[in-house]
């Protein structure tokens, strides 16, 4: 394969895990080298036709057993269920990398550089879940996670706005509070693998957010007006809730018209 889009056919239209994770890695190191060509040959497939890996049991989400970091088998069920979430993040990246086209090189460059990430973000929970007895798959997961990208597969400003900017931006959010407890508990092993994973996820919400503003300039339309405009119309419920991270959630990007929006429409 000498083509980026034809590395993320290979990565969405396959169900195995390690082959996937090998041609992400592949795929942004040939990149890096100046070795894959950004040609847009033939249209992107139905999203319909992308495929999952037979375990974990995907279910809705108030059908996901809930276990309390306390909890015999909390830790666990913790970082599977974060596991997923990383394991979705490389489906995710590949995906707006794939099916919105004609778009700078650098967009490209970005996700391709995104799924990289969140990649290595799985392959180090999965060595941690190890070391708790466990393997990806072992538990039921959430099977929510996909239907913003069915959602949005026709909008590249929907697609940054509810992924991005909106469920990965809420890890920003939890993820702090989550590595306090894990000190408190003297687990500094998994306090310190989550402080790695946000560190690299306040970039993802950065891109997510240059490319938002940057599309929506280019559409003509108001990035903090149609960001709302969007949430309303694709967020179940139309407003996410708080608390939200002021702090780390400016440095990723956002202004703070929208930070008053969302904390205003979320009381």
């Amino acid at each position: 394969m000498d083509n980026l889009f034809d590395y993320a056919e290979a990565c969405l239209h396959n169900a195995d895990i390690a082959e996937k994770l090998a041609l992400t890695h592949e795929a942004k190191a040939r990149f890096c080298r100046g070795e894959l060509s950004l040609a847009s040959l033939h249209p992107p497939a139905d999203i319909g036709r992308i495929l999952f890996p037979a375990q974990p049991q995907l279910l809705p989400p108030r059908l996901v057993p809930n276990r309390k970091l306390t909890q015999p088998g909390g830790v666990g069920a913790f970082f599977h269920a974060i596991a997923h979430i990383e394991f979705m993040a490389v489906y995710l990246a590949w995906d707006i990398l794939y099916r919105f086209r004609g778009l700078p090189d650098a967009f490209y460059q970005d996700w391709l550089t995104v799924a990289d990430e969140e990649a290595q973000h799985f392959e180090l929970i999965c060595q941690h879940l190890a070391g708790l007895g466990l393997a990806y798959g072992d538990l039921s997961a959430h099977g929510g996670l996909w239907d913003h990208a069915k959602d949005t597969a026709g909008d590249v400003l929907a697609r940054l706005a509810l992924v991005p900017r909106c469920m990965e931006a809420r890890g920003l959010d939890v993820t702090p509070g989550i590595i306090s407890k894990f000190k408190q508990m003297g687990d500094a092993a998994s306090a310190a693998l989550l402080g790695r994973i946000l560190a690299d996820e306040v970039g993802h919400v950065e891109r997510g957010s240059y490319w938002f503003k940057w599309c929506c300039l280019q559409q003509g339309l108001d990035p903090e007006s149609h960001y709302q405009q969007m949430l309303k119309q694709y967020y179940q419920g139309g407003r996410p809730k708080g608390p939200f991270n002021r702090e780390m959630r400016i440095i990723a990007g956002f202004s703070d018209t929208e930070l008053d929006w969302l904390e205003d429409s979320s009381q």
